[in-house]
């Protein structure tokens, strides 16, 4: 649908968005919102994006790939933290595409065990996404002039068009549901879905990257007027999420004149912002899906009294019983004994 030879910075227009998000109507689920109140006052609706298939928002740039470009009988290759392999892997099962994942040794083990379900081809390789994404590019490198028909298509996890496309479909629905939002937070790690929201509001609403302090790619990339490379801190909470190394360069063009501003949040703080959903809402959300609530909750980002906010619960792929603070997590208590 899109040809290769784009340059770096077309922005994906408003009809393309609608026509991608037609398509993958059929492919993707429409996700709730609710509802939320604080007790310091703040409201806000919660975009249940972590209901997705597969478990996150990445399923939508995974089936935009798939669907939109001209996939080669190898099928596809894609590096991830693990939930863009996850959807990859989801995606390209349910369209009967053959799938090679690429993960990190930090993929958690629920995101893992996804893209073995989904009967994809899986490889570990390096300590972080960017040592996951050399290995996966050198991959589909030593097949790509291969005359016997193997050479794959790479998926980017985020800087790609159709993957931003993708992801800028989430956007339009989560504005067909809650048109009288002023202010949206999103969760930032290579850029990829604050690109698709920056792609469909167009300046409509002011948009809020929050990102853990451990991965800070696009705080550094907005402070140099350039993408940059970040020290990424593998024992980070959410570092299989968001904890790409450099923020992509076409999410760069597109969020930074329409992102009004960047949060840091600390690992404690995404931590506490998980356990709440749970306890207060029984939402499960894993460290990178809970980050954007992460900045409300903790009052890293304090709305004016006027702001109508949307929060997006990206991802949730974890496992329920695993929260509590980053230092320590809570044991349960054994049950006692009856005579």
């Amino acid at each position: 649908m899109f040809p290769d030879s784009r340059p770096d910075d077309l922005v994906p227009s408003r009809s393309i968005i609608e026509d991608a998000a037609r398509i993958l109507a059929a492919h993707t689920r429409r996700t709730p919102t609710i509802h939320w109140s604080g007790s310091n006052g703040a409201e806000a609706a919660l975009k249940l994006e972590l209901m997705q298939h597969a478990g996150s928002f990445k399923t939508r740039g995974a089936y935009a790939n798939l669907l939109l470009r001209d996939v080669p009988p190898g099928g596809v290759a894609a590096a991830s933290g693990g939930n863009h392999g996850a959807a990859v892997a989801f995606a390209a099962h349910r369209l009967g595409i053959p799938a090679t994942i690429f993960v990190p040794e930090i993929s958690s083990p629920a995101k893992v065990e996804r893209i073995r379900a989904a009967g994809a081809q899986l490889i570990i390789s390096g300590q972080s996404y960017a040592d996951a994404l050399v290995a996966c590019d050198a991959w589909i490198a030593a097949r790509r002039d291969d005359a016997a028909g193997t050479a794959v298509m790479p998926v980017h996890a985020y800087d790609q068009f159709e993957t931003i496309v993708g992801q800028a479909t989430l956007a339009a629905e989560c504005e067909e549901q809650v048109p009288e939002a002023t202010t949206v937070l999103v969760g930032v790690g290579g850029g990829g879905l604050l690109a698709g929201f920056a792609a469909w509001y167009d300046g409509r609403v002011r948009l809020i990257g929050v990102e853990p302090d451990t991965a800070p790619s696009l705080t550094a990339a907005l402070a140099a007027g350039r993408p940059v490379d970040v020290d990424v801190d593998p024992r980070g909470i959410a570092a299989d999420s968001l904890g790409a190394r450099r923020l992509g360069a076409r999410a760069f063009a597109l969020v930074r004149q329409r992102v009004s501003r960047a949060v840091l949040v600390s690992d404690d703080e995404i931590a506490a912002a998980q356990q709440y959903l749970w306890e207060s809402l029984r939402v499960v959300a894993e460290p990178g899906g809970a980050t954007a609530f992460a900045a409300l909750l903790s009052g890293r980002y304090a709305p004016a009294p006027a702001e109508r906010l949307l929060v997006v619960l990206s991802g949730g792929n974890t496992s329920a019983v695993q929260f509590g603070s980053v230092r320590a997590v809570r044991k349960p208590m054994n049950a006692r004994r009856t005579r």
